[in-house]
């Protein structure tokens, strides 16, 4: 089982979980037998910003009782079980520290599914969800009180990079389209392929698609040393949601209108590949954080080597 939400999922619980919740709840995500969701987006916040969630949970007695709103919930229509992430403190110390993580066996009483929401690819399995007076045991809180953000972004960093192996091999594939019709479509006395136009459509994705491998290979290797991660992450996340759009882009133009139809994947590839660019984390934000994390770099050290990879080049 290697589809997101599931994915990410795994590695949350593989974390974050008791021995109890994951035997539960993670061993048979592992095995393929259940599928799960995590309900951290509203709709009445901004879905970059956690800190602003507005569902909030109460103690009472040795249960929490849970009110909130939720949307774009993947794969909740059809879940076993929710991560959700809900505000429990009122005064934290640092707004990072208000919320925290229940896990919710579904069907469950006071979860409500509203509807699957229509995007501009049609009907997508991702779900809005009404919270009303849910009553969940001390024992389903995943983490401790007050770590529901830091869960959460722990949870996005491998989750990202799972996004982009995804959105590399819908690259690749519209650059495999894009090489196979320009080798067999003849126009003004040459094949697509002799023709310097296409040469430099072909040429741009191949080497956009070098550069999105060789990122996500270095964040991979990251995280799997237990380095720091956040920037190789980011610019990983921005540069390949980019890239996907612009080689499936490409690919359409020169397969011309029968890219624009829905005879071949292209144009249906294209409308999936659009909720890229602010999926896990709006383009804008990650620049932020990569601009933030660039300045941080040579205020500290007189260099900015640090935030570009810290390569041995």
């Amino acid at each position: 089982n290697c589809q997101a939400p599931d994915e990410g999922n795994m590695h949350t619980l593989l974390h974050w979980a008791t021995p109890e919740q994951a035997e539960k709840y993670l061993r048979p995500l592992c095995e393929g037998k259940a599928w799960s969701c995590f309900a951290m987006t509203e709709p009445e916040v901004a879905g970059s910003d956690p800190t602003l969630i507005q569902t909030r949970a109460y103690p009472d007695g040795d249960e929490w009782v849970i009110n909130g709103h939720k949307w774009f919930i993947s794969n909740a229509h059809r879940a076993h079980f929710a991560i959700l992430v809900c505000r429990t403190e009122d005064d934290p110390d640092i707004p990072q520290a208000a919320n925290s993580a229940f896990i919710i066996d579904l069907p469950h009483e006071g979860w409500t599914e509203v509807r699957q929401i229509e995007t501009m690819h049609g009907s997508t399995g991702h779900s809005e969800i009404l919270i009303e007076d849910l009553r969940v045991h001390n024992d389903q809180m995943l983490g401790g009180r007050g770590q529901g953000h830091l869960l959460g972004q722990y949870r996005l960093g491998p989750a990202r990079l799972a996004h982009c192996m995804r959105w590399i091999a819908q690259a690749e594939t519209a650059l495999d389209m894009m090489v196979d019709r320009s080798l067999n479509r003849f126009s003004h006395g040459s094949l697509l392929a002799e023709k310097q136009g296409i040469q430099w459509m072909i040429a741009d994705s191949a080497m956009e698609l070098y550069q999105a491998k060789l990122m996500v290979l270095h964040a991979a290797h990251k995280i799997d040393r237990g380095d720091d991660f956040k920037s190789e992450v980011s610019m990983a996340k921005h540069f390949v949601a980019n890239m996907v759009n612009r080689v499936i882009d490409r690919s359409i133009q020169v397969h011309g209108a029968l890219g624009y139809s829905t005879d071949t994947p292209l144009a249906h590839m294209f409308q999936h590949a659009r909720w890229a660019r602010f999926a896990d984390g709006a383009d804008e934000v990650h620049q932020m954080r990569i601009a933030q994390r660039t300045i941080a770099a040579y205020t500290d050290e007189g260099t900015t080597r640090r935030a570009t990879g810290n390569l041995p080049i």
